[in-house]
C-alpha cells in the first residue's frame, strides 16, 4: 500500500458530516409501509427516509460490487439510481454479480440491472449510461448526481472517478476486491482525503492483477458492496461516522477487519483537469507495447503454425491454477514472473522460435519485452491469449 497512511485506533475516530441531500416533501402511504423498518429507527426516521428518496446516486459498473450495491441502494429507497455500464452479461459473471441471472446471458448489464431493480423497488427511477466512462463524458454524467459509488477494477477508471469528483466537489464511496481481501473508503476532497492521497501514483503496469486475472471469492462482493451502501446511506442522511479519512481492510479468510487512517497530503498537486488516464496508469508498459508492436500473432496464425508442422516452442506465462483450468495443447507452463526475473531463461530453446501467451495478451506482452532484451529477438506473443484461441479456433475449450 502506498500513500499517506498511519494506524487507526478504535472505532469512533471517523468523520461525521452534514447530510448530503435535502429531504423530499413527503412519503406516500405505500412508501411508509415499504420503509417502516427504517422509519422506526430514531436516527433515520421520516426525515432520513425522505433524504434517501430525494438522493441521486451514480454507480460505476453493474459488476461484482455494483450488483449488491445497486440492489441495496434500491431496497433502501434511494430515489434515483444511475448506472454506468457498457458490458454484457457473461456466464463467468454469475458467481458474484447477483443482480444478473441465467436468463440475462448476452444481455446488456445495464438493462439487466435496471430490470432487477424494478423487481426490488418500483419506486426507484433508474438512468442508464451505456457507455465507457471517459475524460470526455465523466463531468457531464456526474453533474446530475449527489453521490458516486465506484466499484471498478482498474486503476485508470479509479483515478478518473476521483478527479471528476474532486473537480465537482462531490463525495464518492470506493470499494476494491481481490481474491479474499476487500477494501472500502469514502473520498471527499472538500472535507478530507481523495483517492490520490491514498495512491499518489498508480502501480507499475502488471504489478497488480485484476480480478479477471487473479480471481475473487464471489461472496466477498456482497461483504464490500454492503459496506459501500452503508457509507452511502450515512452520507445521504448525515448519520453516524463515515469512512472519510479511513481505509477499511477486510480479510475473509481470517475474518478480520482493520482500518488505517488516510491523511490529506498538503503538498499534493491540485486536480485541475481530466487527463488521459490510460496513459497515466500505463495499463501496459511502454516496453511491452513496443515489443508487441511487430511481434504479435493472431490465433489463426498460431493455428497455421501447428497445421504446417512448424517447429516452435509455445510458452504459457499464466499461473499454475489457470493452466489447470484451460490450456492450449502442446504449451509449456512458465509463469511470467520467472521470465521477468531471468530465472527461466535457461529453460528456453535457442534453436526455434518462442511463442508466448497468457489469458488475453497483457502478461505475455510484458514477458515478450523481457525475452527481446535477453536476445530472443524473434520471439512473438499471441494476441488475445488463450481466450482468443478458445473463441476463434478451439471452441470446445472453456473460458474463464
Amino acid at each position: 500500500m502506498t500513500g499517506n497512511t498511519s494506524p487507526q485506533g478504535a472505532a469512533g475516530n471517523g468523520t461525521a458530516l452534514p447530510p448530503l441531500v435535502e429531504p423530499a416533501a413527503e412519503l406516500t402511504k405505500d412508501e411508509v409501509a415499504r420503509y417502516s423498518r427504517h422509519l422506526i429507527i430514531p436516527d433515520v426516521g421520516m426525515e432520513g427516509q425522505k433524504r434517501l428518496k430525494n438522493a441521486r446516486v451514480l454507480v460505476i459498473g453493474a459488476g461484482g460490487l455494483g450488483s449488491p450495491a445497486l440492489l441495496y441502494l434500491a431496497a433502501a429507497g434511494v430515489g434515483t439510481l444511475g448506472i454506468v455500464e457498457f458490458d454484457e452479461v457473461d456466464e463467468s459473471n454469475l458467481h458474484r454479480q447477483i443482480i444478473h441471472g441465467q436468463s440475462d446471458l448476452g444481455r446488456s448489464k445495464a438493462e439487466s440491472a435496471r430490470d432487477s431493480i424494478a423487481e426490488v423497488n418500483p419506486f426507484v427511477r433508474v438512468n442508464l449510461h451505456q457507455t465507457h466512462l471517459t475524460s470526455d463524458n465523466a463531468l457531464d454524467i456526474f453533474a446530475d448526481y449527489d453521490l458516486i459509488l465506484d466499484g471498478t477494477d482498474n486503476f485508470a477508471t479509479r483515478y478518473l472517478v476521483n478527479d471528476a469528483a474532486v473537480l465537482q466537489g462531490k463525495p464518492y464511496v470506493w470499494g476494491s476486491i481481490f481474491r479474499f481481501e476487500g477494501q472500502a473508503s469514502v473520498f471527499w476532497d472538500t472535507y478530507g482525503p481523495n483517492y490520490r492521497d491514498l495512491y499518489p501514483e498508480p502501480p507499475p503496469p502488471g504489478m497488480v492483477p485484476s480480478c479477471a486475472e487473479g480471481g475473487v471469492l464471489g461472496v466477498l462482493c456482497a461483504s464490500i458492496g454492503s459496506i459501500m451502501v452503508n457509507e452511502a446511506i450515512k452520507l445521504i442522511t448525515g448519520i453516524g461516522e463515515t469512512l472519510l479519512g479511513r481505509l477499511m481492510i477486510y480479510d475473509a479468510l481470517e475474518m478480520s477487519y482493520r482500518t488505517v487512517r488516510i491523511r490529506k497530503d498538503p503538498n499534493a498537486d491540485k486536480v485541475t483537469e481530466l487527463i488521459d488516464y490510460e496513459s497515466f496508469c500505463g495499463v501496459v508498459s511502454d516496453d511491452a507495447q513496443q515489443a508487441a508492436a511487430d511481434s504479435t500473432i493472431t490465433p489463426q496464425e498460431l493455428k497455421s503454425k501447428f497445421d504446417s508442422g512448424e517447429k516452435f516452442e509455445l510458452i504459457d506465462v499464466r499461473e499454475p491454477h489457470e493452466y489447470d483450468i484451460v490450456r492450449i495443447e502442446g504449451s509449456k507452463l512458465i509463469p511470467k514472473d520467472r521470465i521477468l526475473s531471468g530465472e527461466a531463461l535457461a529453460e528456453l530453446p535457442q534453436d526455434r522460435q518462442i511463442v508466448l501467451h497468457c489469458k488475453s495478451g497483457g502478461r505475455s506482452a510484458e514477458a515478450l519485452s523481457a525475452l527481446h532484451k535477453a536476445g530472443f529477438s524473434d520471439a512473438v506473443h499471441l494476441g488475445g491469449g488463450v481466450l482468443g484461441w478458445a473463441n476463434q479456433v478451439d471452441t470446445s475449450l472453456p473460458t474463464y
